[in-house]
């Protein structure tokens, strides 16, 4: 499937607001309910949509520490790679995990409760031989600007002319 404009003007507005009904995003794209309706469920069968969720304001939720690991494994084969990542995807306090370029391996974003179950959960990650050889940490202190929503309309200028 190739995107047009209307597609990423869809997308665009359905990252910023996935609860919007079909009526109001089909005024915002400036198509009839249906034919947008039709888009959607083609975007979503397509996998461009790959579902809805709820943005959670984390500061309410109470104390909460984020952390940036940069991680750097032993050893670089396959194997080692599929070894870490099996075992990282079951860790729920990790929200994002980078395979990235440079001086280390992995780029790991952590949310906990605290500083103590961040170094808890490091050292069971070490513990549990995963291959990983060194890491850092970098303690996030304040974050004063965080975008939910990708730059769609730069991204595909070309479509959009």
């Amino acid at each position: 499937m190739k995107l047009d404009r209307i597609d990423v003007k869809i997308l665009g507005a359905l990252q910023k607001n996935g609860r919007m009904t079909n009526v109001e995003l089909s005024e915002m794209v400036n198509l009839s309910p249906s034919p947008c309706l039709l888009r959607v469920k083609k975007l979503r069968a397509e996998g461009y949509i790959e579902g809805y969720s709820a943005q959670i304001n984390i500061e309410k939720l109470g104390q909460t520490l984020t952390v940036f690991t940069e991680i750097t494994l032993k050893n670089h084969r396959q194997l080692d790679f599929a070894r870490f990542l099996d075992a990282i995807e079951k860790v729920d306090q990790v929200i994002e995990c980078h395979l990235v370029s440079g001086g280390y391996d992995y780029l790991v974003k952590f949310v906990t409760a605290g500083i103590e179950e961040y170094q808890t959960l490091m050292e069971r990650l070490l513990d549990s031989e995963i291959g990983i050889d060194k890491y850092f940490s970098f303690v996030v202190l304040k974050s004063p600007l965080v975008k939910a929503h990708l730059p769609l309309e730069s991204l595909f200028q070309a479509v959009t002319s």
